[in-house]
C-alpha cells in the first residue's frame, strides 16, 4: 500500500552526495552584498508576515553564494536580489488560486519585460529595480533569453496554482515538464549566463548537446530539492507538487520505495549529463573557452543547492546536521494552510 501524506513515519533519504561528480564551492564577496541585498529587499513590503517568515527561512542570499560562487561583486548582488525575487514570487503564488497566481504572474513579467509598464504595485516597483541594474551590464541575447524563459516559469506557477487549487496530482512524464519551468531553475541557469560575463549565441545555447545539460541539470535540482523538501511541503499542504507524491500515486510505491526510486534515477541523470558534455561539439577555442566556463558554472547550481539544503534548517530543522549523517528523515504533523492570502 502507498503511503499517504498523513503517515506518522520516517524516511531515509539516498545519499546523492555520493555519487554527484561536481564540487561545491562558495563565493567570496557573500558577507558584504547578502547584507545589501537583504537590505534592498526589505524596501518592498509585498509579503504576509508568514510568508516572510518562510521566506528568511530560505536563506536566499546563502543560496546564491552556493550556487553562483564564481561571480564577481557586482553580478553576485544582482543574482542575489534575483534569487530573492524568485523566493517572494514563490511564497506569494503558493498561497494564490490559479487566477490570483496569473495576476501576480502579469505583473512580474510585465514588469521583467518593459521599464515603461507600471501598475502601481509594490511588486511592480520591485522588479523594475531590479531590471534598470540588471541591463547596465547584461548583454542582450542573454537578457533576451532571460525574460523568455522567465515568462516560461511565470506561466508554470500559473498552472501549477490551478493544480494545487484542484488537488490535482500529476502523472510523472507531465510533472517532470511543468517541474522544470515551475522550479525556475531554467532561469537561473541563463541568468548564470549574465553572472559569468558570457554572452552564448542561441545557436550554442540551444544546441541538442547543450540543452540535454541544461534540462539534466534542471532535473537534478528539482529531484533533489523534492527529496529534500517532501516533509516541509507534506506538513504545509504543498506536498503534491513533489515528485515523491507523484512516484507513490502513479508508481504505486511506498515513500521509502520513492525515495530509494530518486536515488536510483539520480544516477541516470548524472550518466545521462557526463555523456552530453563529452559530446559537446567544438566551436573554436575562443567559444570553446567561454563553454567550458559557463558549463563549469551552471554545474553549481546542483551541488550548491544540494549543500545549502543542509546548511539551512528551511527543510530538516534543528535536526539537519544529523539527517545528512544518518539520512533519516521523521515526517512532521501537517500544519493549517493560510487558505487567505491576499492576490497582489
Amino acid at each position: 500500500m502507498a503511503t499517504t501524506l498523513a503517515d506518522p513515519v520516517s524516511f531515509t533519504i539516498p545519499d546523492l552526495h555520493s555519487i554527484t561528480p561536481f564540487v561545491g564551492a562558495f563565493n567570496p564577496h557573500y558577507a558584504k552584498v547578502a547584507s545589501e541585498s537583504s537590505a534592498w529587499i526589505d524596501k518592498f513590503p509585498v509579503l504576509t508576515e508568514k510568508q516572510r517568515l518562510s521566506y528568511i527561512s530560505a536563506s536566499c542570499q546563502l543560496l546564491t553564494g552556493h550556487t553562483y560562487p564564481y561571480a564577481d561583486e557586482e553580478r553576485f548582488r544582482i543574482v542575489c536580489d534575483f534569487i530573492c525575487i524568485l523566493y517572494i514570487c514563490d511564497e506569494i503564488t503558493d498561497d494564490q488560486t490559479g487566477s490570483g497566481a496569473r495576476k501576480s504572474g502579469d505583473t512580474l513579467y510585465n514588469a521583467m519585460k518593459s521599464l515603461d509598464y507600471d501598475d502601481g504595485s509594490v511588486l511592480c516597483k520591485l522588479v523594475h529595480e531590479f531590471n534598470v541594474r540588471l541591463l547596465e551590464r547584461c548583454r542582450p541575447v542573454t537578457h533576451s533569453r532571460f525574460v523568455e524563459y522567465w515568462r516560461k516559469y511565470l506561466t508554470a506557477v500559473t498552472r501549477e496554482a490551478g493544480l494545487r487549487e484542484r488537488g490535482e496530482i500529476l502523472d510523472p512524464e507531465s510533472y517532470e515538464k511543468l517541474r522544470r519551468e515551475g522550479s525556475s531553475v531554467r532561469v537561473c541557469l541563463v541568468i548564470a549566463g549574465y553572472a559569468s560575463g558570457i554572452d552564448l549565441p542561441d545557436e550554442i545555447f540551444e544546441h541538442p548537446a547543450m540543452m540535454t545539460m541544461h534540462l539534466t541539470i534542471t532535473d537534478m535540482v528539482c529531484w533533489s530539492n523534492d527529496l529534500y523538501s517532501y516533509n516541509r511541503e507534506q506538513s504545509t499542504g504543498h506536498g503534491a507538487n513533489n515528485v515523491l507524491t507523484v512516484l507513490m500515486k502513479h508508481k504505486g510505491l511506498t515513500l521509502q520505495g520513492a525515495a530509494g526510486y530518486v536515488g536510483e534515477y539520480w544516477k541516470v541523470l548524472c550518466k545521462r549529463y557526463l555523456d552530453a558534455k563529452n559530446n559537446l561539439p567544438s566551436w573554436g577555442e575562443i567559444i570553446d573557452e567561454d563553454v567550458a566556463r559557463y558549463v563549469k558554472n551552471i554545474e553549481h547550481w546542483v551541488i550548491g543547492s544540494m549543500n545549502w539544503s543542509f546548511v539551512i534548517p528551511r527543510y530538516f530543522g534543528a535536526e539537519r546536521h544529523e539527517v545528512k549523517k544518518t539520512r533519516v528523515v521523521l515526517l512532521s504533523p501537517s500544519q493549517i494552510v493560510d487558505k487567505d492570502a491576499p492576490d497582489y
